[in-house]
């Protein structure tokens, strides 16, 4: 019997990702927990996720499908959140996966603890096979002190409907990544607690090519400082430490670059780069006697 009212609602977007979509849905399907609907949210994919996703709601009635245009993965959580009828959220990338005991072992924190607003867990990164380990992620903290420089809380964490509610949702501008870093900002720095589970019961896939990798390679500075001007009032607060960890990171910074100049393949790659830079600059005198 399917339950008309579920306890909690997983939102799963999905943007060309359909050949992952079986595999993240088998395991909310497999959840020991059955008081959920699983929300699939087509953010006007180009491949077969309308096709994947009706198999999935013809095999069971928990799982809805939500076809909507192309916005961003901040606008396709927002879209199936609004449509949710559960008390609890839960995110899920459409190629990531839950353990079988996820739902169960969240959801229990909330039940013991009602002063808790978020509730994540200790994750396994992993490429291609669950079996083939990259790390385990093991967040830290409670608070929004905790989140300030690095964000503890992967996306894929249980939080109470009523706080997207009042922090209005994901930020839809924010369509280069880290909006789940903003969104646990704007709860947190209310004075909501976060709690984390010393269990791997979230796997994360690890993607030579994302938005989120793409965006710790090009856009990661510019993201984060969208974030603090966001935010400022809690970075102010914290003024003294947070001057200290930017001065960190250029030292850090300026250290690499040193070591990278340092390198014999720096070396022998401006003797050969330097015959060439020669040239041009023959040819633009050469081009301005003409």
């Amino acid at each position: 019997m399917i339950d008309s009212q579920p306890q909690i609602s997983i939102i799963v977007p999905c943007y060309k990702q359909a050949h992952y979509l079986d595999t993240s849905l088998k395991s909310v399907l497999d959840q020991s927990c059955k008081s959920w609907e699983c929300i699939i949210v087509n953010d006007g994919s180009p491949d077969q996720t309308e096709t994947v996703a009706q198999k999935w709601c013809e095999k069971d009635a928990r799982f809805r499908y939500l076809k909507k245009e192309n916005g961003g993965l901040s606008s396709a959580r927002n879209a199936g959140i609004a449509v949710a009828k559960g008390d609890f959220i839960l995110p899920l990338d459409a190629d990531d996966l839950l353990h079988s005991n996820y739902l169960k072992e969240t959801i229990a924190v909330f039940n013991a603890n009602k002063k808790v607003a978020i509730v994540g867990c200790y994750s396994i990164f992993f490429k291609e096979s669950i079996d083939n380990v990259v790390m385990v992620h093991k967040p830290k903290g409670n608070s929004y002190k905790s989140l300030l420089y690095v964000n503890q809380l992967v996306a894929t964490s249980l939080y109470k409907k009523e706080l997207w509610i009042e922090v209005g949702g994901y930020d839809e501008s924010m369509k280069d990544g880290f909006e789940d870093w903003d969104f646990w900002l704007s709860v947190t720095k209310r004075g909501y607690k976060y709690h984390i589970l010393p269990k791997p019961l979230f796997y994360y896939r690890k993607a030579t090519q994302s938005m989120l990798v793409q965006t710790i390679k090009t856009k990661a500075e510019k993201v984060k400082e969208y974030l603090i001007h966001k935010h400022r009032e809690i970075y102010i607060e914290d003024f003294d430490n947070c001057i200290k960890v930017f001065t960190h990171h250029l030292v850090t910074s300026r250290k690499k670059e040193q070591r990278l100049q340092q390198s014999l393949e720096y070396k022998i790659g401006k003797v050969i780069v330097k015959p060439l830079k020669l040239i041009g600059i023959l040819k633009e005198q050469k081009a301005s006697v003409k």
